[in-house]
């Protein structure tokens, strides 16, 4: 007698594994499209003659990209927002949601805290009060205009404090009874357990940063201090910025601005799928498995 339990779940995991391929492809459409763009010649770029594969190979709108003096100072204005950004984002979000996991009884003022940091979430101040809190602050024109207004991803907080509540009690309570005090216990036994949504808001908050270009725009007076997406957008938009006379000759010959633009695209990508492998090892369940035996 066959057993169509079995045959229907095989069934619907060959769908969803051929699905879900499909639109992985789908996805990786645009990306190999740039790519390819950015690989091919001025003339069969131009010439529509690219899709999947690059025509005419070449590296000269790499060559030209890196050798661009306004995406090498964009490039490392991301770099420096994304590193100062990811240390105060990550700190504030785990010294605030250790204390909001607690239980009301160790920390009688948590509900009152917890609904001041949510009301954030659902009422804000809007663009304008927020550009004259930026300004008046002196933070305009500098880099901790990109990263003082967002210090404290609420909605990472939420995530991360009920990722703490989840861990067993038993933990802290044995590291207590070792004579750990808070500190130790939250750098010592919880965070090492965390690692999974640690990884994980991680990784929301470098793509976040990296990916940011609005802020840029609104609270940069200088061109020159622009980070990297907002520099990309401006090129986007405007085809013709390219060109400048101190450009080589021989070089724009050879490259044009859909190539160069593609180049450059493509080098902002790099960051990110070089970090994502590294911390897609973390994203996995159960890591307190078996910690506490009863």
């Amino acid at each position: 007698m066959k057993n169509y339990s079995t045959l229907g779940s095989r069934a619907f995991s060959i769908f969803n594994y051929v699905f879900l391929s499909l639109v992985a492809f789908g996805c990786l459409l645009p990306l190999i499209n740039v790519l390819a763009i950015s690989f091919s010649s001025k003339s069969a770029a131009a010439a529509g003659y690219v899709k999947l594969w690059p025509v005419d190979f070449t590296l000269d709108s790499y060559a030209f990209a890196l050798k661009k003096q306004e995406f090498l100072a964009a490039f490392l204005v991301s770099l420096k927002r994304v590193g100062l950004g990811y240390i105060v984002n990550m700190v504030l979000t785990i010294f605030i949601a250790y204390p909001l996991a607690k239980e009301k009884s160790e920390f009688s003022a948590r509900n009152i805290y917890a609904w001041f940091f949510i009301v954030t979430m659902l009422f804000s101040g809007g663009l304008i009060p927020t550009y004259m809190v930026v300004r008046y602050t002196g933070l305009m024109d500098s880099i901790w205009a990109l990263i003082i207004p967002n210090a404290v991803p609420v909605f990472n907080v939420i995530l991360l404090m009920n990722f703490f509540r989840g861990l067993p009690k038993e933990i802290e309570e044995a590291a207590f009874i070792d004579g750990c005090d808070y500190w130790r216990t939250l750098f010592k036994i919880v965070l090492p357990l965390s690692l999974p949504s640690i990884a994980t808001l991680s990784l929301f908050v470098l793509v976040g940063h990296w990916n940011g270009w609005f802020d840029g725009l609104i609270y940069m007076n200088s061109t020159s201090k622009w980070p990297l997406q907002s520099y990309l957008r401006s090129i986007i938009i405007n085809a013709d910025t390219m060109m400048s006379a101190s450009d080589e000759i021989a070089t724009m010959r050879n490259v044009s601005n859909r190539t160069f633009n593609a180049a450059q695209v493509f080098l902002a990508a790099v960051p990110v799928l070089a970090v994502y492998p590294f911390l897609q090892k973390y994203f996995m369940k159960g890591l307190v498995m078996g910690s506490v035996k009863g």
